[in-house]
Parts: structure tokens; sequence; C-alpha cells
């Protein structure tokens, strides 16, 4: 959104305001004001005229310019109907020089999750793909993709969702431990019967970078939260937020969410710091899978930039920097 069409939005957001007077506080001309108004409304919003001037009567539900009016944080909005991967067009953005822009989609058709494995986003969810140009060193990036749980966790729990975060990137809807048949946990010694998710899972991040040994080009935090979708349109195993308590405002959810993400992102310490206050692994038992071997015991901390640090049954500490991390029961 233009400065002076957020100016115009702020204006009628105030009240009643003659266009004359519009014209004249903001330095434009009368056909720019109408110009302005009309752009608006072709955008979905609501501005009545009338003799006390224009005035603004709603708000679209959902879209680009409308969740940008009132988002207190500096991003610019590209919002797409449909749209194969927010990830694979804020690449293209990102390769553009493209700063602080977030691609948000109703409806993803080419969606995908870590190590490519397939996501379902529908419409009514919330998918999304902040391009940011972090003054981080390489090395503390994984701690952006923590800050983004945190902000969903935040936005999610402000909507009246009880979420946790499980290690490194999932937002859960806690419950009791489901059963897995996973034939992998007999290999380790862990029975079937002991393994747990957790809890449903209601958002995933993914996050991918560009850079060089010793400075970052650009980091996409893709993120996608099951908002408004039924059970039907699920996969086994995910929940929504309309599930657990009702459909929620995505215009304001998704405000909350980059604002929170906005506070963090160049804080990585405190990230972390949020990300095991809100954290669902910590405490647990839990296996980590890594590509040469498998990992058992309590996870005790998330070490910076994100690494879980798990105490095995003979007491070592290890530092799980990736990996798929399951729940078990305690033994």
């Amino acid at each position: 959104m233009n400065d002076t069409r957020r100016a115009v939005l702020e204006r009628l957001a105030d009240g009643p305001v003659p266009g004359p007077e519009l014209a004249d506080d903001l330095g434009v001309s009368r056909n720019a004001v109408w110009k302005h108004v009309e752009a608006l409304r072709e955008a979905g919003f609501e501005i009545d005229s009338g003799d006390d001037g224009y005035d603004l009567a709603g708000v679209p539900e959902y879209g680009g310019l409308a969740v940008e009016f009132g988002l207190d944080a500096p991003f610019e909005i590209e919002y797409h109907d449909v749209v194969g991967s927010t990830n694979d067009r804020a690449r293209e953005l990102a390769d553009e020089e493209a700063s602080d822009v977030v691609v948000l989609a109703d409806e993803q058709t080419g969606s995908r999750g870590r190590l490519d494995r397939e996501w379902s986003a529908p419409s009514g969810g919330v998918w999304m793909s902040p391009v940011l140009r972090p003054s981080l060193a390489p090395a503390s990036v994984p701690a952006l993709t923590l800050a983004g749980a945190v902000a969903i966790t935040d936005a999610a729990r402000e909507a009246g969702v009880p979420a946790e975060i499980k290690w490194p990137n999932d937002v859960l809807v806690s419950e009791a431990n489901e059963n897995s048949e996973d034939e992998r946990s007999e290999s380790s010694g862990v029975s079937p019967n002991e393994v747990g998710r957790g809890g449903k899972k209601l958002a995933g991040i993914l996050t991918e970078m560009e850079g060089e040994a010793d400075r970052v080009s650009w980091v996409i935090v893709g993120i996608g939260v099951n908002a408004n979708i039924s059970a039907e349109d699920l996969p086994e195993g995910a929940t929504s937020i309309r599930e657990e308590v009702g459909d929620v405002d995505r215009r304001v959810f998704v405000q909350r969410l980059l604002e929170r993400l906005d506070e963090l992102r160049d804080d990585p310490e405190s990230a972390i710091e949020a990300w095991r206050e809100r954290s669902a692994t910590l405490g647990q038992r839990v296996r980590v899978e890594l590509p040469d071997r498998e990992v058992v015991g309590e996870a005790v901390d998330v070490a910076f930039p994100g690494a879980l640090v798990v105490e095995t049954d003979d007491g070592e500490r290890v530092r799980v920097h990736a990996g798929d991390c399951e729940h078990l029961r305690p033994v």
C-alpha cells in the first residue's frame, strides 16, 4: 500500500472527512483523493460518501490491503487468492531484491513441508512467506524458525487455542499422546505404543535462506497455519483453529503473527527464551532420528541458535541441530 493511500485510510478511520479537507491535509488534488477512494473501494473497503464527506464503513475480511491496514509492523503484503507456493513466489521476490514483503495466499496448490513432504493448504488457512534480510550471521538464522513458531503460537493463543511448540518447527494443540505403528520404533528399542506426536498439528514452518559464509542475503520463513478449515479437509493428525475454537478473524491473526515476528527477528536470544516458555518438547522423553543414528533421551534444553539438547539414558548430553523428533511416553 502506498503512503498516500495508507494516509487516506487512516484519516477515514477517524470519522467522516470532506474530500477538499482530505486533499489539503495530504497535499494532493481532490481528483487524486477520489482515485484513491475508488481504488480502496475496488479492494473491498466500504467507504460511504455523505454530506459530511467520506467515511470508512467496513474493512475487507482478508487480503493484502486489509492486512496492511492497522498492521503495526513494516511489512508490505502481496496477496493471492490462489498460488502454487508462497515460498516459491517469495524466492522470486527475494531474487528481485525485495525486503519485508509477505506473500500471503488463501490457498496453495503446490505447497510442501520439510524434506519436501506434502502439505495440504486449502482455502481458509493462513499460508504466507515473509521475505527478510536480517542483520544476523548465517549461523544464527535457525533462530528465525523458532521466532516464527513463537509468533504463530502467540497469535493462536490470542485466538483462544492452547498451542505449544514441538521442536523444531511444529505448532501443536496438546492432547493425550497418540499411539503410532511406526516400525522404526522397534529398531531403536522403543515399542510402538510408547511413541506419541504430543498433540495435533496446527501449523508448520519451512525456512529457506541464501547467503555466503559471513553474510545472509535473504531468509524466507514459510508459515502454514490451519485456520478456518474443517476436519474433513485436514490430513490425519492435524487440527485447525476452526475445529478448536471456531473461526478466527484471519486478518487480525496475520497482523498479530507478523507483529510478533517483527519483534523477535533481530533478537535471537529473546526468540529462543520465548520458545522455551512455549515448548511442548522440553521435559519430554524424545527420539530424534538423524541420518546415521537415533538419539533417545530427555529433551532438557534448546541451545543457541536452536539446537535441541537431549540427555540420553547414560547421561550424555547430545546437541541435535536438525532431525525428526518424536515424543515418547515416559519409561
